[in-house]
This record gives C-alpha cells, sequence and structure tokens, in this order.
C-alpha cells in the first residue's frame, strides 16, 4: 500500500476515556471507537489503529495533559503524532460538537495540513511536576506571610509595637522562637501562637522551595545547559522555558514562532490606509513572565541592556516599548539555546588552573567581589556565567 493510500487517524481525549476516528487519504470516514484511559485502554486503542491498515499520522487533542498517555503509546508503537488544536467556536456553533466528530475534525486537521506540530516529549514531565510544586509552595509563602503583616495590624497595641519596626528576616525569626505559654493574657496568647505557626509554615515553606530548586536547577541544566548560561536564565525560569517550548527542540522552526509562542511576536493590524502592529496578548502568559523576568534582571545587572534602554528612552520610547522590544531579544537568543544552535559552556578548565597555581576561592572571589560559593558552582558548571568565566580565566592566566 503507497502512502497516498495510508489512513489518518484522529483522538479526542478526555480524563476517563478517549476517541478515536480513522478517515481515508481523501478524507472519508472509516470508523471510530471510544477506549478507557488506561493502560490496556491505551494499548487496545493501538490496536484498534492497527487493524484498520496502514496510519500515516494520528492527530491527537492535548498531547501534553488529557491525551499523553495515548501520545506515549502511539510513539512507542512507531505511529507519527501531530499536535491539534481544540474545535473552533465557529465550527461548533455550525456542526455541533461531540467526541466522534471532534476526533474525526482532528483526523481531517492532520490531512488537510493545517495541524503540522509534533508533540511535546514525555520526559518534560517531571520538570513540569517540580514546577507546579514550587509555584503552589511560593503561593502559600506569601499567603502566610501576608497573614502575618494582617494579624500584627489587628493585634494589641502592645504586640504590634513590639514587632513593628524589625525587618522581614527578624521579624520571622522572633515569631518563630516565641514562647505564647508564657504569656498570662489568653487572648495575647493566642494571638502570638497564630503568629508563631504560620511563621512556621513560613520557614518550612522556604526549605521546600530550595529543595524544589534544586532538583530543577539540576533537571534543566542537564536537559539543555546553554539555555542556563544565559544571563538572567534561572532554575524556575529555565523551567518554565522548557516547558513551553518541550525538551525536543526539532517541533521548533523559527524564532518567530517561538517568540509568538510567548506572546511577544508584533501583530499586524493594518486596514485600509493604516500599516501597524500591535502587541500579542496570547501565548503562554508563564513563558511571557518568565522572559519579563529574564529583562527585568539584565535590567539590574547587564550594563548593555541598560544602555539599550536609555538610549531608546532617549528618542522618546517609552519603558512598555523597550521592554517589548528586550523581550522579543531575549525570546530569539532563548530559541537558539533551545534549538541547539548554542554550545553549552565549558568550565571544566577552571578549578584545574586555580588549584595549579595554589590559589583559593576566597582569593578569587575577593578579587572578581563576589562570594567564594558562587566561584564554586561556576567551576562546577552549576550556575553558568559566561561573564564571570571570561574575568575569571582572565585573571587566573594573569596570576
Amino acid at each position: 500500500m503507497t502512502s497516498q493510500q495510508q489512513q489518518v487517524g484522529g483522538v479526542d481525549s478526555h480524563k476517563d476515556s478517549i476517541h478515536i476516528a480513522v478517515i481515508t487519504s481523501v478524507g472519508q470516514p472509516v470508523a471510530d471507537q471510544e477506549f478507557p484511559t488506561t493502560v490496556t485502554g491505551y494499548r487496545r486503542a493501538v490496536a484498534w489503529l492497527i487493524e484498520h491498515g496502514p496510519v500515516r499520522a494520528v492527530g491527537v487533542e492535548g498531547t501534553s495533559s488529557y491525551g499523553v498517555g495515548i501520545t506515549t503509546e502511539l510513539l512507542t508503537a512507531g505511529i507519527a503524532v501531530v499536535e491539534v488544536n481544540r474545535t473552533r467556536p465557529a465550527e461548533k456553533r455550525r456542526q455541533g460538537k461531540t467526541d466522534p466528530l471532534d476526533a474525526y475534525r482532528a483526523a481531517r486537521s492532520v490531512l488537510s495540513g493545517e495541524a503540522t506540530t509534533d508533540p511535546k516529549s514525555p520526559t518534560i514531565e517531571p520538570l513540569r511536576a517540580l514546577t507546579i510544586a514550587r509555584r503552589s509552595a511560593v503561593k502559600a509563602q506569601q499567603a502566610a506571610r501576608r497573614q502575618i503583616n494582617a494579624l500584627l495590624v489587628n493585634a494589641v497595641p502592645a504586640l504590634r509595637d513590639r514587632y513593628r519596626d524589625l525587618p522581614d528576616a527578624e521579624l520571622l525569626a522572633a515569631l518563630r522562637n516565641c514562647r505564647p505559654e508564657q504569656l498570662h493574657h489568653s487572648d495575647t496568647a493566642d494571638t502570638m501562637f497564630a503568629l508563631r505557626a504560620l511563621a512556621r509554615r513560613h520557614r518550612i515553606l522556604h526549605e521546600e522551595i530550595q529543595d524544589l530548586e534544586q532538583r530543577l536547577l539540576h533537571r534543566t541544566t542537564r536537559t539543555n545547559p546553554a539555555l542556563m548560561a544565559i544571563k538572567g536564565v534561572g532554575p524556575a525560569v529555565g523551567a518554565q522555558l522548557l516547558i513551553t517550548a518541550g525538551d525536543n527542540p526539532d517541533r521548533l522552526r523559527t524564532s518567530a514562532s517561538f517568540a509568538a509562542l510567548c506572546g511577544t511576536a508584533p501583530i499586524p493590524v493594518s486596514s485600509g490606509k493604516t500599516s501597524r502592529h500591535r502587541l500579542c496578548r496570547g501565548g503562554d502568559r508563564q513563558a511571557n513572565a518568565a522572559l519579563h523576568h529574564i529583562v527585568k534582571v539584565r535590567m539590574s545587572y547587564d550594563p548593555r541592556t541598560r544602555a539599550y534602554r536609555d538610549t531608546h528612552l532617549a528618542k522618546g520610547w517609552t519603558n512598555k516599548a523597550v521592554f517589548r522590544a528586550l523581550k522579543r531579544a531575549v525570546a530569539r537568543e532563548v530559541f537558539h539555546a533551545l534549538a541547539g544552535h548554542i554550545a553549552a559552556p565549558d568550565y571544566s578548565d577552571l578549578r584545574p588552573a586555580r588549584q595549579a597555581k595554589n590559589l583559593t576561592l576566597t582569593q578569587a572571589a575577593e578579587h572578581l567581589g563576589v562570594w567564594p560559593a558562587r566561584i564554586g558552582e561556576l567551576e562546577l558548571g552549576r550556575r553558568p556565567n559566561e561573564d564571570l568565566a571570561h574575568r575569571y580565566r582572565s585573571w587566573l592566566n594573569a596570576a
């Protein structure tokens, strides 16, 4: 059977079931059937699909959510999978919506060439799990801190005045170590007990966030060390960019498509005599926030970024316009790292060179103006920094 005769499949995925449809190479319906979202159900679905003849590709809705199980099973069986968008509202109004209809639409979108995107690799899911856990821990920690402030505002004046002017770190430490049982007034004791519980919860969440960030740093650096070497990219930002793009770079075609995915690509809105662009408000907003964070970090620590800002502000640009242009440039840089166009930095020469000259981490840190731990992390490749590595090598060569 030739490739022209090969059939195309479509999958409409849900939490408890998936519906699979098969069409011919000219778009005629062949069959459709529903299967449960279990290991056995996925295997039966793939076997049922193969029974109807050679399959060119299968379009799956939600390859990174409800469709991740059938996507993995199809890829294991050697069947090409294409990611398909959800049914558009206009089509629902015109033709209705059922599971079989959605499955056939998924298959026809692959056949017509409308859907062409490869699915994300399933290996990105552990990174997504760590990111979700960290994000919820950060929100809970922020909520605990706000609740401490609220309780202190409503506390009795003597209690409020005792902790009013303390810096955050000292305030939390004092509340963690307080002893409500020694207070004679029961109302004050109960308030202090609540404050101590919130302060201890804040500390526990802080340690949890640190543990999650260490695992994120290890996984992101192992997955794409070139991405982690970009200035302003930390474990949380790098993880989010990898989740958005997927850790299989072949699915990314151009930097413009990645910028559109992150909501940083300008959209043409020309009409008649008007020719202009507007800001894209779509895309992955978490990825957009990650790019925004990179630009903010560079505004603080990168002289070239500050010079770019000052130059364009002098030309009449607004801060928003400068940030938009910088985010588009950062998206281009991130794309090249994700697509493997940038070589991963190699710092394996730094520690032997320092030890050969009998220099300590403290001496190197004092000369470079950073903490000794920062130099140690750089030598081990845990926190890449090309500017610091260049200054470090120059100092080692001159020492």
